[in-house]
């Protein structure tokens, strides 16, 4: 019995040929190139990486069904700490895998019972109590000392990370993780994101780097970040705060005219999420004030509503449905607010807010922290955010981005942000397509950049004394530098004239010319080729200058390698890659050789992140 056809069937027979299609694929290509390559002698780590909300618990499911049709006995399935989210993926599993022994954290009866006499499936939620009792449980039985553990880590970026590495310590979670692994014989486990920035940036060493990585294309009709944040301009379905007299007012007019729209068209459920913070007490604010809008709506239904509501039908361009005439949305909206139908749903810490209340119906739905990871909204048509931070970090509002999905209609999609945070956003987004081109194209070593001022993630899993920064707009330069051979580099640079300002160039000679450069750990030499990589894999035809110099009598250790004219003109391409070359005289240190000496200079306004080895 193959257990991944089995599972494809499910899907075809739900009527989801296009999802199928994509999870066979994604389950073909990890098995072909990394499953059926496993020694079942070691323990190795991959990343399965997607965008945020683009269907990868099915792409889950589809790998382990071929792991299983390759040998592998026993799954270790991890979600967050939530109880809901566990329960709700134990369902899922229950109902979408046939011929497996499916165990909840409370089954170790039944995994001892089963003896692997069926292919295992554990769900755990990564709590420390847990892991630690289903590490003793692995242990206690046996099983794994002869067979190979794959653990698939679902948001493997949350909570699986040691947040004591800083400490020297290990952090209870990625303690009881590294057991239930390192119990087994061998193992493969599976770290799957739509945020991979922190996992990116681990070391080797530290046994939780990936050393595959695998990305899985979204399916047909799902909208993601290059239709909310497209390169260069401001997306058609994004109003900026700054524009509006009344945000809240706009907000709740422009939803209730969405919602009439799916409503009256049949559907069952429109969504608008509110988003303003992580405190509590401004949750139940913004409540209180779309409760007053609501009600100010509902009194002024022939006034100033009607005509604000007329400029808002002007704007709207259903796809999924035939735009209804505006008499009969106007009317469906009158009935709704006398009857008091839609629903403000305050959804935090203080509130346990039960899936099935924003599944119908027209819904304002409030909250900060709870709103982002692991957290769907269906029909979700309309999102207001204003959450701000001193130190924002980008894995954490790329999850906010709630937005992305395959049930939404485009032509109703509206955003209501400040410009600012837009503009992070659409740096986000464009870093995201920079990780997935590196990993498209095969490199190695997936490099992660970001404005200045804008984290790729929270420090206290990224280990300080390997994690550098490297920042855009700043001179860099050796001060013990050789070259392997300086005739190479001089029949490089031999077409560039030192009397020419400058030149335009490939990024692809800069790394050859650098190929040739020998230097101590003060100048990062492979950082600089990595991120170099890193362009070109976004732009294979990227170019940068080239300011070539030669005969400088310049003293080794100097404070200032440029002149104070390369400085500047290097500064007036604030845009670009600059490397000057300058070949020194030898006559003040250097070892009496005429040496090439670099000097490079990334892009200004941005901070480039790069993983130091021992």
């Amino acid at each position: 019995m193959s257990y991944l056809k089995n599972y494809l069937n499910k899907i075809v027979e739900r009527g989801n040929t296009g999802l199928a299609e994509s999870i066979s694929a994604t389950a073909e290509d990890v098995g072909n190139n990394y499953l059926k390559k496993f020694s079942f002698m070691s323990h190795e780590i991959g990343l399965l990486f997607g965008n945020v909300q683009s269907g990868k618990t099915g792409q889950m499911f589809g790998i382990m069904c071929k792991a299983t049709d390759l040998g592998f006995p026993v799954f270790v399935l991890l979600t967050t700490d939530n109880v809901v989210l566990q329960q709700q993926t134990l369902d899922r599993v229950k109902s979408d895998l046939d011929g497996y022994c499916i165990c909840g954290e409370n089954d170790a009866r039944l995994f001892a019972e089963n003896n692997l006499i069926l292919p295992t499936i554990v769900v755990l939620k990564k709590n420390a109590r847990i892991l630690k009792l289903w590490a003793n449980i692995f242990n206690s039985t046996g099983f794994m000392r002869g067979n190979p553990l794959f653990i698939v880590d679902d948001e493997a970026d949350a909570a699986s990370l040691n947040t004591l590495v800083n400490k020297n310590r290990q952090s209870s979670i990625n303690k009881y993780l590294g057991s239930i692994r390192d119990g087994a014989s061998s193992s493969l486990y599976l770290q799957v994101t739509g945020t991979p920035q922190a996992i990116l940036l681990q070391t080797v060493g530290s046994g939780w780097h990936p050393l595959f990585t695998h990305y899985f294309k979204p399916g047909k009709g799902y909208l993601g970040g290059d239709f909310f944040f497209p390169k260069s301009r401001k997306a058609e379905c994004v109003t900026y705060l700054d524009t509006l007299d009344h945000a809240e007012r706009n907000v709740v007019i422009r939803h209730l005219l969405v919602s009439a729209q799916i409503l009256a068209s049949g559907g069952p459920v429109s969504n608008c999420l509110i988003h303003p913070s992580v405190r509590q007490a401004t949750h139940q604010r913004f409540a209180d004030s779309i409760i007053s809008e609501l009600n100010w709506c509902k009194d002024n239904l022939n006034g100033e509503f009607s005509d604000k509501l007329k400029k808002q039908y002007a704007l709207l361009s259903p796809s999924k449905t035939e735009k209804l005439p505006f008499k009969q949305l106007f009317e469906y909206i009158a009935n709704h607010l006398l009857n008091d139908e839609s629903k403000v749903i305050v959804m935090n810490g203080k509130s346990d807010v039960d899936s099935d209340e924003y599944s119908f119906g027209c819904n304002f739905v409030i909250g900060g922290n709870t709103l982002g990871r692991g957290v769907t909204f269906p029909s979700l048509q309309t999102i207001y955010y204003t959450r701000t931070s001193k130190k924002p970090q980008a894995d954490t509002m790329w999850q906010h981005s709630r937005m992305f999905g395959y049930d939404r209609d485009p032509g109703m999609m509206m955003i209501y942000i400040d410009e600012r945070l837009y503009k992070l956003f659409a740096d986000i987004n464009a870093t995201n397509n920079s990780i997935i081109s590196q990993v498209e194209q095969g490199l190695d070593d997936v490099k992660v950049y970001y404005p200045d001022g804008l984290n790729p993630t929270r420090k206290n899993v990224l280990d300080t004394d390997h994690v550098t920064a490297i920042s855009g707009g700043t001179n860099y330069y050796p001060f013990h530098p050789d070259n392997d051979t300086i005739d190479q580099i001089s029949d490089l640079l031999s077409p560039f004239s030192e009397n020419e300002p400058y030149y335009q160039v490939s990024l692809r000679l800069m790394k050859k010319i650098l190929s040739h450069v020998i230097t101590d750990t003060d100048f990062k030499l492979s950082s600089f080729q990595a991120i170099l990589d890193t362009m070109l894999a976004e732009a294979p035809t990227a170019q940068g200058i080239l300011i070539v110099r030669r005969n400088r009598d310049i003293a080794q250790g100097t404070g200032a390698l440029l002149s104070p004219n390369d400085w500047q003109l290097g500064g007036s391409f604030p845009r670009k890659v600059v490397l000057t070359m300058y070949q020194v005289t030898g006559t003040k240190g250097w070892g009496g050789r005429q040496l090439w000496v670099p000097n490079i200079k990334l892009p200004q306004g941005a901070v480039y992140y790069d993983v130091i080895e021992d």
